[in-house]
């Protein structure tokens, strides 16, 4: 398909999201918006992708058929969404058949998969971090625990656990008891790591990388915990916002020097091929940023109103990585704010009920509103409910203050709802004091 545009003439270019989450929800909503993007597949999307290009019956781990489809439909871009088919690999399969994809190698992405040899990583290269321990025998870990003088510690599965495998101990007690939970998490929980616990406030730095330069998308906060005050178990996220109004233009040049080059260095150093983003999740603390962990894809739900406030063009600037051209002016943002509020079904993170109806999809929202599915599908014509995350409500406003009060509007009988749903009520009001 071609675009016409007086005597030139754009190519409009297949592109192929791999995912089905918000995350690829929003990427796909703002590829969309590119004169150079035609069809857009999602494999295996969900119910609000349908609407914007088209699902695939194809999971987002099988590698091979996903590699089989971009070549037999001639894909120009394939982006990847969640962890698990970077971890598995499919950059280097879609690389061997001269296939354009957007993300680190296997050996790259072992920067998320291994939270050991992440930290590894961030010795070797003196980025700033906890003071921890591996462990893969309990009686060891439980020793080091009882002999330390730490008093708070955080306990990690170092493999992929969802999100969720990261357990926080304010007291040696607690700890021991977290050692014990790290069962629970299979495979990725037969090492784990005891790091200190540091103090101070997390920040979502997600940042674009060529692999010669680095430049970083407006800082988010995300809401982990399930309710409001920052109390319950962790979730893969309830909501975001962004910027953070307290990274500041010091603390956004320290990060910059001590956080985001240093990864390059070290990444040019240990001849990584990475080519895509990378998520260093940071804890500001008296002594500057640390980094908690990594992660080699966009975070979810902090894309939402990341991809809300971005100007420039997404296909421009992943194009511009994977080819090795990226420049600094080719990510550029709107002035203002943007939050997002996850709906989620009553129950998450633990048992909760599916296949409830979504009200409100096709009233006429707010210019500045933008719902994002998550966990949804297509049951007889209608929107409903299919996993815990459901949808992500994004908003953009002047200021986070009033992004808040247009998202929020939007939430419940006069926008968007589902029964049996629940959501924070907080998000984004640290922002405000």
């Amino acid at each position: 398909m071609q675009l016409k545009i007086g005597r030139d003439m754009i190519k409009k270019e297949p592109i192929l999201i791999v995912g089905s989450g918000g995350r690829e929800h929003a990427l796909g909503w703002k590829l969309k918006q590119s004169p150079k993007v035609g069809t857009i597949y999602f494999a295996p999307g969900n119910g609000g992708t349908a609407n914007i290009g088209t699902n695939l019956p194809i999971k987002a781990n099988d590698v091979l058929a996903l590699t089989k489809f971009a070549i037999k439909q001639k894909i120009r871009l394939t982006i990847v969404g969640p962890e698990a088919p970077l971890v598995a690999g499919i950059v280097d399969y879609f690389r061997q058949k001269n296939l354009a994809i957007f993300g680190p190698t296997k050996k790259a992405a072992k920067l998320e998969s291994s939270k050991s040899w992440a930290l590894q990583f961030m010795k070797r290269h003196h980025l700033p971090h906890p003071e921890f321990k591996v462990f893969g025998d309990t009686k060891l870990a439980k020793k080091f625990i009882q002999d330390s003088q730490w008093s708070e510690f955080v306990i990690k599965a170092d493999g992929l656990a969802l999100g969720k495998g990261v357990l926080i101990a304010n007291s040696k007690k607690e700890a021991l008891q977290a050692i014990e939970e790290m069962t629970g998490f299979g495979e990725a929980g037969k090492t784990f790591i005891i790091q200190e616990k540091l103090q101070g406030y997390e920040v979502s730095v997600v940042a674009f990388t060529d692999g010669k330069i680095i430049v970083p998308l407006l800082p988010a906060q995300d809401h982990k915990r399930i309710f409001d005050g920052d109390r319950g178990p962790n979730t893969g996220g309830m909501g975001a916002y962004a910027p953070v109004p307290t990274v500041d233009k010091k603390l956004t040049t320290l990060i910059q020097k001590n956080i985001l080059q240093p990864f390059l260095q070290g990444i040019i150093k240990d001849k990584l091929d990475y080519r895509g983003v990378i998520y260093p999740g940071l804890m500001i603390t008296k002594d500057g940023p640390k980094v908690l962990e990594f992660n080699v894809r966009f975070g979810d739900p902090e894309t939402q109103p990341q991809m809300m406030l971005l100007q420039s063009d997404l296909f421009e600037i992943v194009n511009a990585c994977i080819r090795g051209k990226l420049r600094n002016n080719h990510v550029q943002f709107k002035k203002g704010a943007a939050a997002c509020v996850v709906l989620a079904a009553e129950g998450y993170p633990g048992s909760y009920k599916k296949g409830e109806i979504i009200h409100g999809l096709d009233t006429k929202q707010n210019k500045n509103i933008q719902i994002f599915h998550a966990c949804t599908t297509v049951d007889k014509g209608r929107i409903t409910s299919s996993g815990g995350r459901v949808l992500g409500v994004t908003g953009y406003g002047t200021n986070i203050k009033q992004a808040l009060k247009t998202t929020y509007a939007a939430i419940g009988k006069q926008g968007v709802y589902f029964s049996q749903m629940q959501y924070r009520r907080d998000i984004g009001q640290k922002a405000l004091i």
